[in-house]
């Protein structure tokens, strides 16, 4: 058996609430749960997202844009129209 190493990790506390009733469904705790989508990260070598996700490189505006909202910056209407 694996070796289990315990973290902590920031989560949105309705997401970790709504995932959590979810995998009560299946039987599965949301540990658990997670640990599922990790081990698929892994063995996929990639993010289980849906194929229509375009992903983006650090070097792209939209990234950039992206980097600033999330430091609470805010974003003119007319720059993000730019994209």
């Amino acid at each position: 058996m694996a070796t289990k190493a315990r973290t902590n990790v920031y989560i949105d506390e309705t997401i970790k609430n709504e995932a959590k009733e979810f995998l009560k469904k299946y039987g599965i705790s949301l540990s658990n749960g997670i640990n599922l989508l990790l081990q698929q990260m892994v063995q996929n070598k990639k993010i289980p997202l849906p194929e229509n996700i375009e992903l983006i490189t650090p070097d792209e505006e939209d990234y950039k844009l992206i980097e600033k909202t999330k430091n609470e910056e805010t974003v003119s209407l007319d720059e993000f129209l730019k994209l």
